[in-house]
């Protein structure tokens, strides 16, 4: 089958023209991002795969259908880019990745915490200056500390088993409770319980209507002085604006976040030598308790693998009329 696959980096074309080897769908790369715009490449691709980023809006995929696109392929998790009804009415099929990544992303929601509270990143720094003072680098032990973790699927209870070993509380939030969390001594609360009792919150929720901006003034309001945020899922689950508010007054200790709002004209490109316009962007990198990675949290040789292999079987699913386990529909409106 002939795939436009757009969004593509030098790790994208080598791991998937490594999958792809043993089945010969004919991959064709294109660098530039998904949008209405550049959607007339796809004309007389009969599957499109995608990335984060793309823009996957009704508009878009008009164009892409009328080009005579039947498949869009994510090789991620999330979805949220997509206009799934706008797809269905096509007559599209939407696929994606579910898990690839769970410990890589788990992984590096503890790199953060352990980088946030040490002051590791701080300490490289002055040690490479010469600087060997421990002023300004006190931590605190995590044994006995509580850790709330909102969303509990897989990275969730990987995260909840990391930190369960550190000899942490666990509070937990879902709308689905995970019987393997609670067997860890994980315990289920109500967000309000969560914010006033967690000394660390941890985001791995998908981003809905529902969770859009769930950190914001009111959630920080009722959160202890001091604590800590670590965000690795979606950027819009928290109110950036909010959360620079509760950095100056204190009550967030620390931010660490792998994600960001507006993180889709800044992320996964090079502007090292340009000027960045955005200015809540610019502000969040001035203060010295927030760590930001740029969404490199699922970014592992063995993700990219499991990335690979899966978008490739899910092309071969749709091209053989075969069911697919990764197809995603629009929710039935109440």
């Amino acid at each position: 089958m002939k795939v436009a696959v757009f969004s593509t980096k030098t790790y994208d074309r080598q791991f998937l023209s490594a999958a792809n080897s043993p089945i010969q769908h004919e991959l064709v790369f294109f660098e530039p991002r998904l949008n209405r715009d550049t959607a007339i490449l796809a004309a007389g691709f009969p599957a499109v795969c995608v990335f984060v980023h793309d823009q996957v809006d009704a508009p878009t995929l008009k164009i892409l259908a009328s080009g005579g696109t039947r498949l869009i392929v994510l090789r991620c998790a999330g979805f949220n880019n997509v206009d799934l009804t706008a797809a269905a009415e096509l007559g599209i099929t939407v696929v994606r990745v579910p898990a690839y990544s769970p410990y890589g992303v788990a992984e590096h929601a503890v790199g953060l915490i352990l980088s946030l509270n040490r002051k590791i990143h701080r300490a490289y720094n002055r040690v490479r200056e010469g600087n060997f003072s421990l002023e300004g680098l006190l931590g605190f032990n995590l044994y006995g500390r509580t850790v709330g973790i909102i969303g509990t699927g897989k990275i969730g209870l990987i995260l909840g088993n990391i930190m369960k070993g550190f000899g942490c509380n666990i509070l937990a939030y879902d709308v689905y409770h995970n019987p393997e969390l609670e067997a860890l001594g994980g315990s289920y609360v109500e967000l309000g319980e969560i914010f006033a009792k967690s000394d660390i919150i941890s985001l791995h929720c998908p981003l809905t209507p529902e969770t859009h901006h769930l950190i914001g003034s009111d959630a920080i309001a009722q959160m202890k002085p001091g604590m800590m945020i670590i965000n690795t899922s979606r950027g819009a689950l928290i109110n950036t604006q909010a959360v620079i508010e509760g950095l100056k007054s204190g009550q967030i200790g620390y931010l660490g976040v792998d994600v960001y709002e507006q993180e889709s004209e800044l992320f996964f490109e090079d502007l090292s030598d340009e000027i960045i316009q955005d200015d809540v962007f610019q502000h969040l990198t001035t203060f010295p308790n927030v760590l930001i990675t740029g969404h490199q949290a699922f970014f592992t040789a063995d993700a990219l693998r499991n990335i690979a292999d899966t978008t490739l079987a899910n092309m071969t699913d749709f091209e053989q009329a075969r069911p697919c386990a990764n197809e995603i529909r629009a929710q039935p409106q109440p």
